[in-house]
């Protein structure tokens, strides 16, 4: 008898904070011009935060610059506050009912920045599949405890759970190099 442990469902969980993790480093700027950059930047529109692509339309025209087309005229000026108070280190220039936003060189001080925002997302990644694990290790626990598992099994899958930790957190160590290198890089 096998109880309801499902690996597959932990496995699912532990790859979301790593899905999580890759959407959060793909805002982190590396010189190039990305509209995932703007991707966290919420904008006081109609008396509610709104996240800036349901209040405009943001694309790359060239290397390094985003262009944001806002819907609303009356939002502009909204719009631009919420870049600039977004702690990116982005000065959009209002051209009309455009915001046109020159992605600016990175310096060393500010790729050093980037390197530990970059640490910190991992961490919480890593504290996220820490949780899967410990969730997954209680319900092998609480199964063994109501008899629906022997000790044995419970010892199997509390491995198997432990490995897949342990794999899930090498991918995440894994990302977390890669984006340091590409912001690193000169």
């Amino acid at each position: 008898m096998q109880g309801d442990f499902d690996l597959a469902d932990l496995k699912r969980r532990m790859h979301g904070a790593i899905s999580v993790l890759r959407t959060e480093f793909s805002g982190l700027r590396t010189g190039r011009a990305s509209i995932n950059i703007l991707e966290p930047v919420m904008v006081e529109a109609y008396g509610a935060p709104m996240p800036l692509n349901q209040v405009a339309t943001v694309s790359v025209p060239e290397a390094r610059m985003i262009a944001v087309n806002v819907w609303d005229k009356s939002l502009i000026g909204a719009v631009d506050k919420a870049i600039r108070e977004a702690d990116l280190g982005l000065n959009p220039i209002v051209d009309g009912q455009n915001l046109r936003i020159p992605i600016p060189e990175l310096n060393a001080e500010r790729r050093q920045e980037m390197v530990k925002l970059a640490h910190k997302y991992a961490e919480q990644a890593r504290v996220a599949v820490r949780h899967v694990r410990r969730d997954g290790m209680e319900h092998l626990k609480r199964l063994e405890k109501d008899h629906e598992i022997s000790q044995d099994e419970q010892r199997q899958h509390s491995d198997e759970v432990q490995k897949l930790t342990d794999q899930t957190i090498a991918e995440i160590d894994e990302t977390l190099s890669v984006k340091e290198q590409e912001v690193l890089q000169v």
